[in-house]
């Protein structure tokens, strides 16, 4: 039967006054080439997969689907940059680059341009202090916080006591690798430990002269802040010249089982610290398995589920799509903006209840931000590695780091940033 014109008038403006789709765009700023490329590959995949099952079984978030749009970095501080100015017109709503470099270069830029930059665990530390830093946030943990978690593991390792003892820091020598040195000289002054700094190059490849210091020097624990390669290297050298595995604690970016299994058995003992859980013992993998890996639908192989670095990049999509619910519930309409998306992430109250709702029970600790605190809660478990069942152990319960020393540190960092930039605090 033919329309009448009226009819197809009807149709037309029918068409045309319906609600525009709107999708909810989070760039994932990866690098899967490159030196870095064995440890950015499983977050990168862990990220993605979060948020295709959330589209997948969830109908994305608050009714709006998820859209993760992937722009490769390969580590580089100026292709980083790059991603994010071709994207952020896209509708962006956070940012998430895994590299303190791109970190310190997108601080002006989000702050100027209103995108929430969003570094767990990585960045510049102080800027777990909102009321400089309005539009990033480094929960749940910071680098500062690693450095006291560590310490305050070695210290019950020495018996409760550094007095006299000697600890070298080997670390990325960038701005990375640099962010525990105030800390540790701090608790080093404070806990009567000395302290030897032993910079690596990047990638980090080459790294027998440090290794033959630590043997010369003879330090009672050492300390990394590695990435990539660097740290499959610093774990093989420290096997060469047969330093104490158990003795050798890396940050969580010097954690994961990239790192460790090269060395085979040899590795058996190496201890990191994490600010999640790990492995599979976790009911929401069950369902990226079922939603996600066994519909075709994963960003990878689907071979890395459950490892150290898979989960952080869940966890980190994971708190994304947190705030971007919080950010909803707050203004009323799922279709959120980046300046909406801010408040979310502002307003966040991340309950153990409802970690047990996300399938991620005793995963994390729970996260009430603020205005003025951007940090969380600064908590790690250590894990040791366990070379015969190719897995991580955990080696502590939750250790909170000394915000009598953290504190300080972060209130004269963002101070003397607010100054620099003529930022007055807000929060007041």
């Amino acid at each position: 039967m033919k329309k009448t014109f009226t009819a197809l008038v009807a149709a037309a403006m029918t068409l045309t006054t319906a609600p525009a789709f709107a999708e909810l765009v989070v760039p994932n700023l990866s690098y899967r080439t490159g030196p870095y490329a064995a440890n950015g590959i499983p977050y990168a995949d862990g990220f993605n997969d979060y948020f295709t099952l959330l589209n997948e079984r969830d109908g994305g978030i608050g009714g709006e689907m998820v859209r993760v749009p992937e722009c490769e970095t390969a580590y580089n501080t100026e292709k980083g940059v790059e991603c994010y100015e071709s994207t952020k017109g896209d509708g962006a709503l956070a940012y998430n680059p895994l590299s303190t470099g791109i970190t310190y270069q997108l601080i002006p830029k989000v702050t100027a341009d209103g995108h929430v930059l969003y570094t767990p665990g990585y960045g510049r530390t102080s800027a777990a202090n909102g009321k400089v830093f309005e539009w990033v946030f480094n929960y749940p943990a910071n680098y500062w916080d690693g450095a006291s978690i560590i310490e305050q593991y070695l210290m019950g390792k020495a018996g409760g006591s550094l007095e006299g003892k000697k600890i070298a820091l080997v670390y990325h020598n960038s701005a990375y690798g640099k962010e525990p040195i105030r800390t540790l000289q701090e608790l080093a002054k404070r806990d009567g430990f000395e302290l030897e700094l032993l910079p690596v190059d990047h990638p980090g490849q080459e790294q027998k002269s440090q290794w033959l210091q630590v043997r010369r020097s003879k330090p009672d624990f050492v300390i990394m802040y590695g990435w990539g390669v660097m740290n499959q290297v610093a774990i093989q050298e420290a096997v060469n010249i047969r330093f104490p595995m158990e003795n050798f604690v890396g940050i969580w970016w010097s954690g994961s089982e990239n790192d460790v299994r090269s060395a085979g058995d040899k590795a058996d003992g190496y201890t990191t610290v994490s600010f999640h859980g790990t492995g599979m013992d976790f009911p929401v993998y069950g369902d990226i398995q079922k939603y996600v890996i066994d519909a075709g639908k994963a960003a990878g192989a689907g071979d890395e589920v459950g490892t150290m670095l898979y989960s952080r990049g869940m966890y980190a999509a994971m708190i994304i799509s947190e705030a971007i619910r919080k950010a909803q519930e707050i203004h009323g309409h799922s279709a959120v903006t980046p300046a909406e998306v801010r408040d979310g992430f502002e307003q966040l109250d991340l309950t153990e209840a409802r970690l047990n709702e996300l399938g991620l029970p005793n995963f994390a600790q729970p996260i009430q931000a603020s205005c003025a605190d951007h940090g969380g809660p600064g908590s790690g478990l250590m894990y040791k590695w366990n070379a015969a069942d190719g897995k991580w152990d955990a080696a502590s319960d939750w250790i909170s780091a000394d915000s009598s020393v953290i504190d300080p540190l972060i209130a004269e960092d963002s101070a003397a940033f607010a100054k620099e930039n003529n930022i007055a605090e807000r929060c007041n």
